[in-house]
């Protein structure tokens, strides 16, 4: 009779395993971005095999990757940043004024990351405390913030503050700004999954009702996400800045900002909160590069790639939703 049990036990054992798999949205999208990468390198043998080519990618996946950090905290939340690709675009110019202020180079980029966590402050304020929708608040700080850096600007491009030494550890060396999106990425993952803030992030998303009634400040931690994305936003919008060596006005606008909260979907994190990973964010970033660069490379056209991402959100949204419903009645 045992040995009937132990037979059944070691039989489910694999079906438990495949199951955790299944369930886990950084696995199913890590082989995704495997058979992506497999597929584009039958197709051209230089997609992954020289230095050119992997930088390109790296510089694609590192902006939208370290914007996701600061989006999933506030997906999981139920909120999210519409602003980001416009602080994106003003927190340089911030460190180019500062510098030519007299500031040192890190004091001026400091300025600019402080100037855009200010802009997280104001969004956060109005959507927690005046409770309005933060759709509606991101949008109005989109506009505002995108008239007043192009109003400051005169529209006109800039270049970033002077120093080799310092412009190659913020962007300028080729692989900089992915070393910078991983280190990111690892302390947003800690966070989230190892320290009380992330934890009641993630309480807080799933149960505000629960959450709240067990003593958890849910203002303080959507106020503080708001002010970590737009921070990310503006570091990121920096590092673009001395990458290739040009502050813009019209830099990253709306199109970096969704192409952050498509990874960060793709990754996992579903826009209606309750749960998110900052791995799968990064890794859903991956398959977009992997996408725009391979597409580049094969020849097809860019405008293809949109009907792609498009396509691949609304596939993640519905493997996601599927995957939890099999979870919920204990199939997977």
């Amino acid at each position: 009779m045992s040995s009937v049990a132990d037979r059944h036990t070691s039989s489910a054992r694999p079906q438990r395993r495949l199951g955790a798999i299944a369930r886990s949205s950084e696995t199913r999208i890590f082989v995704v971005a495997l058979i992506l990468s497999a597929y584009f390198e039958f197709m051209n043998r230089d997609f992954l095999l020289t230095g050119a080519s992997l930088q390109n990618l790296s510089q694609f996946i590192a902006p939208a990757a370290i914007i996701a950090c600061g989006e999933i905290m506030l997906m999981i939340g139920g909120e999210i940043d519409l602003s980001a690709g416009m602080v994106f675009a003003f927190a340089p110019f911030v460190m180019h004024f500062a510098s030519e202020a007299g500031a040192p180079a890190w004091a001026a980029a400091l300025a600019g990351v402080l100037a855009a966590a200010g802009v997280g402050f104001v969004n956060g304020a109005m959507t927690v405390y005046l409770r309005i929708p933060s759709f509606v608040t991101t949008l109005g700080t989109l506009f505002f913030v995108n008239g007043f850096t192009l109003t400051i600007s005169r529209g006109t491009p800039v270049t970033p503050p002077e120093g080799e030494a310092f412009a190659s550890f913020m962007g300028a060396w080729g692989y900089s700004e992915i070393i910078w999106a991983v280190a990111i990425v690892l302390v947003m993952h800690v966070t989230l999954r190892y320290t009380r803030w992330g934890l009641h992030t993630i309480a807080a998303g799933a149960n505000p009702l629960g959450a709240s009634e067990a003593g958890i400040q849910i203002r303080r931690l959507k106020l503080g996400n708001f002010v970590i994305a737009a921070l990310l936003a503006g570091l990121t919008g920096i590092l673009e800045g001395f990458r290739i060596s040009s502050i813009d006005p019209q830099a990253g606008g709306n199109q970096i900002m969704f192409l952050a909260v498509a990874a960060a979907v793709i990754g996992g994190t579903p826009l209606a909160g309750g749960s998110g990973t900052i791995i799968g964010g990064f890794i859903g970033a991956a398959v977009l590069g992997i996408l725009n660069d391979g597409f580049t490379l094969i020849g097809i056209n860019a405008f293809t790639f949109n009907m792609i991402l498009g396509a691949a959100i609304l596939a993640a949204m519905i493997i996601n939703i599927h995957v939890m419903r099999l979870a919920r009645k204990g199939e997977l």
